[in-house]
């Protein structure tokens, strides 16, 4: 896929992290990007900035999703790139040391957010893709970036709700980019390991330091940029289809 003008992109969670980043990303390439995020400040700065549109959307609803879908074409057009990066990482344990099980609500939430959000987006974005023409030889009409989480595969204590969402992404991936196979559109998931995103940067430095120290290399948290040229690298190669690329300096998670 050749980025360039001609392209519109979705991008949630583009108020701020991850999602911003990729929503610069590929508007420093001419991509027209449409905003979606729950923070109307944030999300409305940043589409100023890089000359994109905002949509206030609740992704774990379907209809909320529809509508910022509607929004966001109507001054873009059909999007061919649709990047998920929103999300929440609530902490709580199975029974914590009060003997008080996990909140149901505080899980259904999580799974709502991280997992039905990604589901709805992807599902509404993709019917849109599979409707317009070919973009190049190859057939090509879209691709769909998710987010997960090394925590899919390495869940520390006190995230049994937001692991179990990210491996709901790492498990839609294949069969998802199964499906759409027939019409032209890919499906890719990154897993970042810790990266400098708002929740992380505003812990003391002296944690996030810590933190930094546990990736074998870089030595570092990853920052939020170099998720954005990942996800540039999978828009332009399409054999990148139906895997999951960890991007986490060969982290492992330790129990806590």
């Amino acid at each position: 896929m050749k980025l360039n003008d001609t392209l519109a992109a979705v991008v949630t969670g583009g108020g701020s992290g991850l999602g911003e980043a990729t929503a610069r990303a590929l508007a420093a390439k001419g991509v027209k990007v449409g905003i979606f995020d729950v923070n109307e400040e944030s999300g409305n700065r940043v589409a100023a900035e890089i000359g994109g549109t905002f949509a206030k959307v609740d992704v774990s609803d379907p209809d909320s999703v529809a509508g910022g879908l509607d929004i966001v074409r109507a001054t873009n057009g059909q999007e061919s790139i649709c990047v998920n990066c929103a999300g929440i990482a609530p902490a709580a344990k199975t029974v914590d040391r009060d003997g008080n099980s996990h909140d149901a609500a505080t899980y259904a939430k999580t799974i709502g957010v991280n997992l039905i959000g990604t589901f709805n987006v992807s599902s509404q974005s993709a019917a849109g893709m599979c409707a317009q023409d070919p973009l190049n030889d190859d057939g090509e009409r879209g691709v769909i970036i998710n987010t997960a989480s090394v925590a899919a595969y390495d869940g520390q204590i006190g995230q049994i709700a937001y692991s179990a969402s990210k491996g709901g992404v790492v498990g839609m991936t294949l069969p998802m980019a199964r499906d759409l196979s027939r019409n032209g559109v890919r499906v890719m998931t990154i897993a970042p390991g810790i990266f400098g995103t708002p929740m992380v940067s505003g812990m003391p430095q002296e944690v996030q330091d810590a933190l930094g120290a546990m990736v074998p290399f870089p030595s570092r948290l990853g920052q939020p940029g170099e998720y954005g040229k990942l996800a540039i690298s999978i828009c332009e190669n399409a054999m990148l289809n139906g895997e999951v690329i960890r991007l986490d300096g060969a982290i492992r998670m330790a129990p806590k």
